[in-house]
């Protein structure tokens, strides 16, 4: 069933509460979305509360997919205030619940995401990705292509560094 998506849903109590599961659960299944597993609601909640004001904000947009009302995917549309880089935005913490995983939904999400940029007058989605879990060939299916890898920048654990690659995406 594809999801119906909506960009800048109004951030209610109950919408925060389910970003911040979604949260959870994303890291918890292993993914790659800022923290390393175990994490609770707790670790989370600070993270979520600043993307939640920089959308407030305007300094960033939400793009959320639901199924039956309920939160499964979303990603953050952050714009750039840098006046030389006003073109193109970055996308950050692109996620699907793991028990929606495998249906096609991390692509609808990066499509519903591409369009939202393209209606903001963007020219190109910058996003960067954790090595060694095929995140690259995931974000390379829907378009993106690798232009930068700094060597070691994620430490994971101790003896556990992974590289940062960064994707982009030309919209024009």
């Amino acid at each position: 069933m594809a999801l119906r998506f909506a960009l800048d849903p109004e951030l209610t109590a109950d919408l925060r509460n389910q970003l911040v599961t979604l949260w959870t659960d994303v890291t918890n299944a292993g993914g790659a979305v800022g923290f390393v597993a175990p994490v609770t609601a707790a670790d989370v909640v600070p993270q979520a509360q600043g993307r939640c004001e920089a959308i407030s904000e305007g300094r960033a947009h939400l793009i959320a997919g639901f199924e039956d009302g309920r939160l499964v995917a979303t990603a953050f549309l952050t714009l750039n205030n840098h006046r030389l880089m006003g073109h193109w935005a970055w996308l950050y913490t692109v996620m699907v619940d793991p028990a929606h995983q495998g249906r096609g939904h991390g692509a609808e999400l990066l499509r519903e995401a591409e369009s939202a940029a393209r209606e903001l007058g963007l020219e190109g989605l910058r996003l960067t990705c954790r090595s060694g879990m095929g995140l690259d060939r995931f974000y390379a299916s829907v378009g993106y292509k690798e232009v930068g890898r700094t060597p070691g920048a994620i430490r994971v654990a101790a003896g556990d560094d992974r590289d940062e690659m960064t994707m982009w995406l030309p919209l024009l």
